[in-house]
């Protein structure tokens, strides 16, 4: 199969890992890993690099998430969880008319971001994930209420990621507006945007479908932790 750019979106960590987040990367020989302290993820070339990989890997963190096929894991481990996801894409610009001052966040939000994320989405946020792009957060009464940012970097696509609007603030547009920004400042940086979403996540689907994503794909994050 010829090899294109758009392919590199199949293997989306692995690809990451060797292009624009290579300083982040832990390599096994097959198989590479984030530094668990930024992003708790992992892809292969070699399937079978992963029985050993992970072995390894979770000597620094004890749950993770390899994507992709299903990883060869040791006795020692289990796979704890199956994430189908969506994988989108967006080939141009949002039109869209901002309602809410955006702001880019900053050192100084870090511990904010990271208890916003994680009351939503626990897991996936570590302290240093803001490390790996550029986050923007909407306010309300001087409290972050939502934010959105970046995570997966190649050299021609970056990942929006971390789509998150507190329970007592959903419903008033945030989400919209901040996944306009961070796809129109991708787009900006001349990458083209793309996205995860799990499968059952109707609502953000189709308000993802609504701003301008397709589907490219189903991909599999697979959630492995020690026994």
């Amino acid at each position: 199969m010829k090899i294109t750019e758009e392919n590199k979106l199949d293997n989306p960590i692995w690809n990451s890992l060797s292009e624009s987040h290579e300083k982040f990367a832990i390599d096994y020989n097959g198989t590479k890993f984030y530094n668990p302290d930024y992003c708790p993820f992992g892809g292969f070339l070699e399937l079978e690099s992963t029985l050993e990989s992970a072995k390894k890997y979770a000597s620094l963190c004890v749950n993770f998430f390899i994507v992709g096929k299903k990883p060869i894991i040791a006795d020692s481990l289990e796979i704890v969880k199956k994430l189908v996801c969506l994988q989108m894409i967006i080939h141009e610009k949002i039109q869209i008319t901002f309602d809410n001052e955006i702001i880019k966040l900053t050192e100084e939000h870090s511990e904010e971001l990271f208890d916003l994320v994680n009351l939503v989405q626990p897991g996936y946020f570590k302290t240093k994930t803001p490390l790996l792009g550029s986050y923007y957060g909407i306010f309300n009464d001087r409290k972050l209420v939502s934010i959105a940012g970046e995570r997966m970097k190649m050299n021609t696509f970056t990942e929006v990621s971390a789509i998150i609007t507190h329970p007592d603030h959903t419903g008033k547009g945030y989400a919209k507006q901040l996944t306009s920004h961070v796809v129109n400042t991708i787009f900006n940086e001349g990458k083209i945007p793309f996205l995860h979403v799990v499968e059952s996540n109707l609502g953000a689907i189709k308000l993802y479908e609504k701003l301008g994503f397709v589907m490219r794909r189903k991909i599999s994050f697979w959630n492995i932790s020690k026994k």
